[in-house]
């Protein structure tokens, strides 16, 4: 693999990790420059497969989780949550789209139809706002009267 931090897109296999790293055969890429390069070149296709497109080059994107994920979030329920993806853009976060998944890992939609997985910053700076619901759930208060109900970390 290139060591100078440069990455010919075409020269290996490349993932997005399902912890918010991208990779080249296995090994991560470590210039951030180039990991945010390739989170903004990042194509969904209908059929879900990702592809990285940068001038005339392209190359297949393995996409462990998801396409992108949260890196972090700022607001609170009174004026609403704003987060930001790898990507460097923001979005309002439309709470009625989070959901646990598997290993209780937090998801929420963005860019209006895809889903992104919160990484662990992200994930805790957004539950230190939920208040204790019972049944094993939690509610993350929005505006004004209104809450998300979601399950709890199982211990």
């Amino acid at each position: 693999m290139t060591r100078a931090g440069f990455y010919p897109i075409s020269s290996g296999k490349i993932t997005f990790g399902r912890d918010g790293h991208w990779y080249c055969d296995g090994e991560v890429i470590p210039n951030a420059a180039i990991a945010r390069l390739f989170s903004r070149a990042l194509e969904v296709l209908p059929d879900g497969r990702g592809r990285l497109a940068l001038g005339e080059d392209t190359a297949w994107v393995t996409i462990e989780d998801t396409p992108w994920v949260v890196t972090t979030v700022d607001g609170s329920p009174v004026q609403g949550f704003v987060i930001t993806l790898n990507d460097g853009t923001t979005e309002p976060l439309d709470a009625t789209t989070l959901r646990v998944g598997a290993e209780n890992v937090l998801y929420c939609r963005v860019k209006e139809r895809h889903p992104a997985r919160f990484l662990r910053p992200a994930y805790y700076a957004l539950l230190r706002f939920a208040e204790p619901a019972g049944d094993g759930m939690v509610e993350l208060p929005i505006g004004a009267g209104r809450a998300v109900r979601l399950a709890t970390p199982v211990e």
